[in-house]
């Protein structure tokens, strides 16, 4: 992988090929933005409000005014306790938005989706990256259609799926356990379906088969994940850990859509911690957070083994 500066005092940049020859550079010296498109009636945030391919690629076109490098599409809701959606439900809601965006905009399109189907042919239909918030353990076959059709690939972290995840989260030590569990998704990837490394992304899944606690342990902890060697992408936009921290101030509950605000301070608060793709549904927001935490030089260093262990030191102390 292209790593450069991985024993300089400054973070890496990574340079991701992926399907159809899009190259795009990024880490936590570059940080990219990822706008988010659910063509979905149930997503937690936003469910119903792109349901129309024009009304979708129009927000996904301002997006990209807005300084979004990638836009990820969704058609089947990812939220705590959603149905799963047959592949021919989800490709009707996905292409007609896919195409419309392809044939206007060369930015870099990720599509999130578990389905080695859906993935195969939205790649055929102009896709770049899959993103698999199952890390292929929901359909095998998708770590044979990322390695065949060269898209990049982000293997977020999970357990369960969507319908049961979150009824009975357990971790004995949450930061450990989602790292080894990142790690041999990254290795079957490599070893098992023979998927270029330089195309893999990692996701440590915040909201994801975890109770709040285990979320605030991850994100307390996010410079750890530099020991992967691979550039970390977030998803934090509107979710209900920033609700949480909300209200364990004394502060009324605050709907998804009210929550850009707290979603801007974890985006700058991310950015320090070395986080490349920040995944957010107000990219003009997320664009001015970034441009304070950059000017304001947040961005830490990439960790070395022993800060690692004095990472782990740490969160034993929490």
């Amino acid at each position: 992988m292209t790593f450069e500066g991985r024993h300089k005092a400054f973070p890496p940049l990574f340079r991701i090929p992926s399907a159809h020859g899009r190259t795009l550079k990024l880490g936590p010296s570059c940080p990219r933005i990822m706008g988010i498109i659910n063509v979905t009636p149930d997503s937690f945030s936003d469910g119903g409000d792109s349901l129309s391919p024009q009304d979708a690629c129009e927000k996904g076109l301002r997006m990209i005014q807005e300084g979004a490098a990638i836009l990820d599409l969704g058609a089947e809701s990812t939220r705590p306790g959603a149905r799963e959606v047959p592949a021919a439900e989800e490709l009707a809601h996905l292409l007609p938005v896919l195409r419309l965006l392809r044939a206007q905009s060369d930015v870099v399109i990720s599509v999130d989706t578990t389905k080695s189907k859906v993935a195969r042919i939205a790649v055929q239909e102009g896709a770049d990256w899959i993103n698999d918030v199952s890390a292929f353990r929901r359909d095998p076959d998708m770590g044979n259609v990322v390695a065949e059709t060269g898209a990049a690939l982000v293997l977020m972290h999970s357990r369960g799926t969507p319908k049961d995840m979150q009824l009975r989260p357990h971790y004995e030590d949450p930061l450990k356990e989602v790292l080894q569990e990142l790690r041999e998704a990254v290795q079957r990837a490599e070893g098992d379906f023979g998927i270029d490394p330089d195309r893999i992304l990692v996701d440590p899944g915040i909201g994801f088969a975890k109770r709040s606690g285990d979320n605030l342990a991850i994100l307390r902890n996010l410079t750890a994940f530099h020991t992967l060697q691979k550039p970390i992408l977030l998803g934090l936009s509107r979710k209900s850990i920033l609700q949480n921290l909300i209200k364990s101030h004394g502060k009324k509950a605050v709907l998804p859509k009210n929550r850009d605000a707290a979603t801007v301070a974890a985006t700058a608060i991310a950015h320090g911690a070395g986080v490349s793709v920040h995944r957010v549904h107000s990219v003009g927001y997320a664009v001015q957070a970034i441009a304070v935490a950059q000017g304001l030089g947040l961005a830490k260093t990439i960790f070395s083994p022993k800060d690692y262990n004095a990472e782990k030191g740490n969160l034993a102390k929490q």
